[in-house]
């Protein structure tokens, strides 16, 4: 397969699986083309021109030709130096690896994380948050991401992969909103009547119990186990997390369970406080969930040789 028809599964799957319905995104390409066309010309050739047919800023190809023949890959959550150094020592011994897959982003994907947080307004307005309300909180905390991530030295994976002749692209938000739509669904199936019953629900994902034999599985973090969830929100992607007035407003709007990757003390304290549940599914276990839904459409399409390593437990849905 050529990279590029990879990179165009990649953001198919995303769009697919988005949260927001097709009008909505076609509003965020159409917002980038009117951006691009009242540019100066010697400021277009510092505008990303995938914006004007990719919704995700942190999703790219950050390294090789897009019409690089990809024999295998080598698939990772966190595919640094390291692991590039990896797929080089496993071509010497063999490997047909042409492509570093990553899902957390790399290079300009990872310099342009920020930029798909807006997204998450569109999320919690689906769990009956207003739309104004939420595109006024996810702005600070969007602004506050991209202060966060500038001083890092986003390109070191990236220079490494091309100074080894390896392509590099970055499957980040696409890979999120499938896992998002697959827990939700599995969630809302399940049923479960108690908090403790959802933990033991999730566990029987093959990926969360892998990372529950490994010490890292589902576990609740906010609420008693014998609480019932009532109405459970998914709550994977859009970047990283939002701001933590969100949970005030999804917890008004009648949520009573959250189901996420990860949370820190600040909204565990705050879910505490507003009697909201808090379930952590698991970061890297829900991270390969939805790498492996994107790959399970990349393997419809083409023949690729697929290693996993950093976080990555291939498990087939096709």
């Amino acid at each position: 397969m050529r990279l590029a028809d990879i990179y165009r599964i990649c953001v198919d799957a995303g769009i697919e699986a988005d949260v927001r319905d097709r009008a909505e995104i076609d509003r965020v390409l159409s917002e980038a083309a009117k951006t691009y066309d009242k540019l100066d010309e010697d400021d277009k050739e510092f505008f990303d021109t995938e914006r004007l047919t990719n919704p995700y800023s942190d999703t790219r190809i950050c390294a090789g030709d897009p019409e690089t023949e990809v024999r295998g890959l080598l698939a990772g959550i966190d595919m640094e130096v390291g692991e590039v150094l990896l797929a080089d020592r496993m071509r010497e011994r063999g490997e047909a690896i042409d492509l570093i897959f990553t899902h957390h982003p790399e290079g300009r994907a990872f310099a342009t994380l920020h930029e798909v947080m807006h997204m998450q307004a569109d999320i919690w307005a689906a769990q009956g948050v207003s739309i104004a309300a939420g595109d006024a909180l996810i702005g600070p905390r969007a602004e506050e991401v991209r202060r966060k991530v500038m001083p890092a030295n986003h390109y070191r994976a990236v220079d490494a992969a091309e100074a080894l002749g390896l392509a590099c692209l970055s499957c980040h938000t696409p890979a999120d909103n499938s896992v998002n739509r697959f827990v939700q669904r599995f969630c809302d199936e399940a049923e479960a009547t108690t908090l403790e019953r959802l933990v033991k629900a999730l566990r029987s994902i093959p990926e969360y119990a892998d990372a529950a034999r490994k010490g890292c599985g589902p576990a609740l973090i906010q609420g008693s186990g014998r609480t019932r969830p009532g109405r459970i929100a998914v709550d994977m992607t859009g970047g990283t997390e939002g701001p933590t007035e969100a949970l005030e407003r999804l917890s008004a709007s009648g949520v009573g369970t959250l189901v996420g990757m990860h949370y820190s003390e600040e909204h565990r304290k705050k879910a505490e406080e507003l009697k909201l549940n808090l379930v952590i599914a698991g970061h890297v276990s829900s991270d390969a969930i939805g790498m492996n839904l994107v790959l399970d459409e990349i393997e419809k399409v083409g023949d690729v040789e697929v290693r996993c390593v950093s976080g990555m437990v291939r498990v087939k849905r096709s």
